[in-house]
């Protein structure tokens, strides 16, 4: 990683890494499932994306910050929010998910799954 235009083009991808909760690591420590990306002809930069459970709850920790408290807190209009904007990502898909985001949120699964019915009637 030398060349300037390569520093620009890890500072350009690492937001978005950041943002789902992958890794930067140099090209040459890249295993099986992580994705190397090249810049003008060179591999500059190797992502290990997450798990999809630890997605989720990076995605989870990721609204709070950005509600700047804990989603347990919301009222229950906010609570919907977050499972409309949560099932729009297929956070209902990773196993567990429901569950998951129940105890985020400091509700039962069934509160959850009746955000998720109450939306599709």
């Amino acid at each position: 990683m030398t060349g300037s235009g390569e520093g620009a083009f890890i500072t350009a991808v690492k937001p978005l890494v950041d943002a789902m909760g992958g890794e930067i690591l140099p090209p040459d420590q890249a295993g099986p499932d992580d994705v190397v990306l090249s810049w003008e002809g060179a591999d500059v930069v190797a992502v290990r994306l997450p798990q999809l459970a630890d997605s989720l709850d990076h995605i989870l920790a990721a609204m709070e910050r950005k509600r700047g408290k804990p989603l347990a807190e919301l009222d229950r209009k906010a609570k919907q929010e977050i499972v409309r904007a949560l099932e729009a990502r297929g956070a209902f898909s990773v196993r567990h998910g429901v569950e998951t985001v129940a105890s985020a949120l400091g509700v039962s699964r069934f509160t959850v799954y009746n955000y998720l019915n109450r939306d599709k009637s």
